[in-house]
């Protein structure tokens, strides 16, 4: 698997080339995924990371066009991921590659910014098709995960925010106001502001009901956290 370090984009990337770079903690599904985009011409993959901290600390200098983010990682988590990337570059396309189908952890990926969602064992090709889709400006789902997202279904309760619902995510795993401050790069008052309006929100008063929420909504999809 090629491991380029952050600053040594490869010499023989053509400008033209769409530049990919694969966050997955799991090295031989990493390895091949880069080795099928590889076999394509005008695709070039400039970084195979491992977990959505090294993927905000060094897309930076990566510069890449498509990122192909993985939901379950250790340290931060591929929406968590997602949503610190866009922040910072709102044009980075990023593709969902992962092993579930269901409604929630799909439409839970889209609303953190998500341009689309590959399952993992569809047919090599697609993974390319999905990255030539996005290139273009358009959503992508996989034909599984088209079938697996389920309507939107009308409520009367007030939407969390993308930036509530990555707040959500990381207090209901247990973190302090200042670690989620620390991750997201925020003020202790801004994290407070934030769950005092989440709490608002869903009536709920306790962070064993956020966790529970989070769990029952898909917001913790992907991170192993369990009751």
């Amino acid at each position: 698997m090629t491991d380029h370090a952050p600053d040594e984009r490869p010499e023989h990337t053509p400008d033209s080339a769409v530049k990919v770079v694969i966050v997955d903690d799991h090295p031989m599904v990493a390895e091949g995924i880069e080795s099928i985009l590889e076999s394509y011409e005008g695709i070039a993959v400039v970084g195979t990371l491992s977990n959505g901290r090294e993927a905000v600390d060094q897309l930076p200098k990566l510069r890449p066009d498509v990122v192909l983010m993985d939901l379950n990682m250790p340290e931060i988590g591929g929406l968590t991921a997602t949503e610190m990337l866009l922040e910072r570059d709102p044009d980075l396309r990023v593709l969902i590659l992962s092993m579930h189908d269901s409604p929630e952890y799909i439409s839970t990926a889209l609303s953190h910014g998500a341009m689309g969602y590959v399952l993992k064992d569809v047919p090599t090709e697609e993974i390319k098709t999905a990255i030539d889709a996005v290139m273009r400006g358009e959503r992508y789902l996989c034909t599984g995960a088209q079938g697996s997202l389920a309507p939107s279904k009308t409520t009367e309760r007030e939407p969390l925010t993308s930036r509530e619902q990555t707040v959500l995510l990381e207090l209901a795993q247990g973190k302090s106001n200042k670690q989620v401050a620390i991750d997201l790069d925020i003020s202790v008052r801004t994290v407070e502001t934030h769950r005092k309006n989440i709490k608002r929100k869903l009536g709920i008063s306790s962070t064993a009901g956020l966790t529970r929420y989070a769990m029952e909504h898909g917001v913790l999809q992907g991170t192993g956290v369990r009751l």
